[in-house]
Parts: C-alpha cells; sequence; structure tokens
C-alpha cells in the first residue's frame, strides 16, 4: 500500500475509479466545501473514513503540505507497451516517453500537461525515472489517476516498437535542426523527451525520426524538461485540435513525406 495525499489527487483517484482504497484520513481541524466534497465521494463509494488529528496526517504523508486529506491505497498499476498500444487500436495516437526523467515534481508536471493537452498515454522507463511516488502524484494535480502510463525497460527497443505501429518517434533536442512547429503532430508520433540538464541518451536520440528543438531567443540555451515538454505538447494539440476542425471542401494538396534522420 501506499498514501495520497493533497486534496486533488485524493478527489481524482476517487473520481477514476481506479485504485482500491483502504482508507481516508481527514483532519479533524478542517472545515470547508473542497474537502467536504471528498468527504461525501468517500460516503459514496463505500470508502472508510478517519477522522484524525492534523498532525497524525503530516506523520503520514511525511510532509505538512497534504491539505487536510491523506488516503491509503494500493500501488498504481502500469501497462505494458502492448497493452497501451491495443488500447489505442483505430485511434489517431499522441504519446509522450520520457527518456529518464528523475525530478518527481517534473514527472508530476509532465503528465499534468500529457492529461490537459490529449496525450494518449505516457511511456517511463523502469530504472533511472522517477517513480510514481506521492510527491509525483501530487505535482500532478490528479492527472496521473487518468493518463494511461506504461513502463518499459529498454526506451530505444520501445521505440523500434513503436515504429512497427506507424508512429513517428520525434525528440526534443537543443541540437535539432526542425523547430517543433514544423513538424505535422497530426500524424501518429510519440514525443520523446531527455533527462534534466543532460537530455536524450545517444542511442535514443539515434531511433528518433526526427529531433526537433524550440527557438530560444535569450541567453539560455535551453528550458526545463517540464516547460519544453509543455510547449510541444499544446503545439501538438493545437495542431490536432485545427485539423479535426478543418472543413473538407477541396481536396487538399499531396502532403509532402516526413524523411526521417540519415534519409
Amino acid at each position: 500500500m501506499e498514501v495520497l495525499y493533497g486534496l486533488h489527487p485524493v478527489e481524482e483517484a476517487l473520481r477514476a475509479g481506479s485504485r482500491q482504497f483502504d482508507h481516508v484520513c481527514v483532519a479533524r481541524e478542517r472545515h470547508d466545501q473542497r474537502l467536504q466534497r471528498i468527504i461525501d465521494a468517500c460516503r459514496e463509494s463505500g470508502v472508510r473514513l478517519r477522522f484524525e488529528p492534523r498532525d497524525h496526517l503530516t506523520k503520514l504523508a511525511k510532509t505538512p503540505g497534504h491539505q487536510g486529506v491523506v488516503a491509503v491505497v494500493r500501488a498504481k498499476a502500469t501497462l505494458e507497451l502492448e497493452d497501451l498500444l491495443d488500447g489505442l487500436a483505430g485511434k489517431s495516437r499522441l504519446l509522450l516517453a520520457l527518456d529518464g526523467v528523475e525530478d518527481p515534481q517534473n514527472l508530476g508536471a509532465l503528465l499534468r500537461t500529457a492529461d490537459g493537452a490529449g496525450a494518449d498515454g505516457v511511456i517511463l522507463t523502469e530504472r533511472r525515472s522517477a517513480p510514481l511516488s506521492p510527491v509525483a502524484i501530487k505535482a500532478s494535480a490528479g492527472a496521473a489517476e487518468h493518463v494511461p502510463i506504461a513502463r518499459v525497460v529498454n526506451l530505444s527497443r520501445a521505440l523500434e516498437q513503436l515504429k512497427e505501429h506507424d508512429l513517428w518517434c520525434v525528440g526534443l533536442d537543443e541540437r535539432g535542426t526542425m523547430s517543433y512547429e514544423e513538424f505535422d503532430f497530426t500524424s501518429n508520433c510519440v514525443l520523446v523527451l531527455g533527462r534534466e540538464g543532460a537530455g536524450l541518451h545517444d542511442l535514443v536520440r539515434r531511433h528518433c525520426d526526427h529531433l526537433l528543438r524550440i527557438p530560444m531567443a535569450g541567453n539560455v540555451a535551453s528550458l526545463n524538461v517540464s516547460v519544453a515538454g509543455a510547449v510541444v505538447l499544446y503545439e501538438a494539440a493545437r495542431q490536432r485540435r485545427e485539423a479535426k476542425a478543418e472543413p473538407k471542401v477541396i481536396a487538399p494538396a499531396k502532403k509532402k513525406e516526413q524523411k526521417g534522420l540519415g534519409s
């Protein structure tokens, strides 16, 4: 079992219905509408409630930032890559793959962005990657309960498998030759983001069909990984939204084929 803490993570876990709850602890000292919604949701779902002193919740969550609610739940189950792909059969797919993002705050922020931008799933590596800890889940504001997440042992092999399922593998790298705005995100694709500071591993970079960059007008060379991910994912969301809204009055011009690295 593990703990979830914070209003958004606990409320979204109750709403998603994908977790097995043991019980939820609520601070006796807090009385407001937001917390009452969680209490009502627990009662509707048959989840046991405990009203405890705030200090007890702080010890349970190992942080005072629990906002007056802590849930004891079964660990979130992740998917195999094959199961993630099977669930997306027949859809226009946009995935996010993280190559060794180790900061739980960055992981949580990226999960929140992936959910907000309409990504169909997130791929994480089993080693040298931030776990789905209470800190990461809180940083996701509950989005971790809704985004399908797959764990893979070897990201390079996973990218090859995604190519076999007709997805473009697109890495974000400050050395990329194409601006992120120039890529056609209406195609089936997976956006690959690298480690904090170090970026993509060399082997992962070589398995990408395209390397994109975010043009920087200031003095620093790059953005924080969670900010960079948000910039590109929302550009992808914009393109995909506009493509759905476009009236098909005349036949479009033949689309230029996107060639991969080394073509």
